[in-house]
């Protein structure tokens, strides 16, 4: 069975930094994936901004689907300006029903940024929806409730992170490194968020896609770590040694697979 999946990210990197490995080992065995970045990241730099850097971020969006081998799509709306509107959630349903989606991976909606809190409601409320044969009645509806889920976080209110399926991708971390260098515009330039603020971070550009880089690949560390668990669960006496990984919560507005079903859609 090939399965289909669609991630929705605030930003062009969000889906990146959150499930590049677990997309890169569904790509590879012949399932169909694809990104969508919900803003066009238009203001996400501190030297240039507007349509110049709405179109850089799409290019490196594009180049970070070329390594991956998957598909992706940046909306057409200004970062910081995404909103829980209904011509947004008809959005977001109809790109679900035009992928005819298995799996949908979303945020959370307890987060920081507001563009990712409503990725995570505009999702949340087009679950339903995208099977209802009268909404948006311009693309046909799925024949089913997809499985959707949350990208890991930190958050701890109204309730922590709760994994439900985690994924070892030790073997596909160069890839998601190549997507990280990918993204210079928000990793790499003096000028980039992490570039800018980030404690620490070298003068040379070398030296600071090196240090980003790291930085943020020791995050699929700590995901590792703090649900070593849950790993133990999945790979047995394998998971002592697995170094990196990607974790997702499921929501209980889409499809409830049980704890099996689950571990069969994602791949080990």
């Amino acid at each position: 069975m090939t399965l289909r999946i669609i991630a929705f990210g605030a930003h062009p990197d969000d889906c990146e930094l959150k499930a590049a490995g677990v997309a890169a080992k569904w790509a590879a065995a012949g399932h169909k994936v694809k990104f969508v970045a919900t803003t066009n990241g238009d203001v996400g730099h501190f030297e240039m901004a507007g349509g110049p850097l709405a179109l850089r971020r799409m290019a490196e969006a594009r180049k970070t689907a070329e390594i991956l081998g998957i598909e992706s799509q940046v909306l057409d709306i200004h970062d910081g300006e995404l909103m829980p509107t209904l011509e947004n959630r008809r959005t977001i349903a109809r790109l679900i029903r035009e992928w005819q989606a298995d799996i949908v991976l979303c945020h959370r909606s307890c987060d920081y940024h507001p563009d990712h809190r409503y990725t995570g409601v505009l999702v949340e409320d087009a679950a339903v929806l995208v099977a209802a044969p009268f909404f948006a009645t311009d693309v046909p509806p799925c024949p089913r409730n997809p499985v959707i889920l949350y990208y890991s976080d930190n958050f701890k209110k109204p309730y922590p992170f709760d994994p439900a399926v985690i994924v070892s991708i030790d073997d596909v971390i160069e890839q998601k490194r190549a997507c990280i260098e990918a993204m210079p515009s928000q990793f790499a330039d003096k000028d980039s968020w992490q570039g800018r603020y980030l404690p620490g971070v070298p003068e040379t550009d070398e030296g600071r896609k090196k240090f980003i880089g790291d930085w943020l690949i020791e995050r699929n560390a700590d995901v590792a770590n703090r649900y070593r668990e849950l790993l133990a669960q999945r790979y047995g006496e394998r998971s002592k040694q697995i170094k990196y990984a990607e974790a997702f919560e499921l929501c209980q507005y889409g499809a409830q697979p049980s704890a099996a079903e689950l571990n069969e859609l994602f791949p080990l």
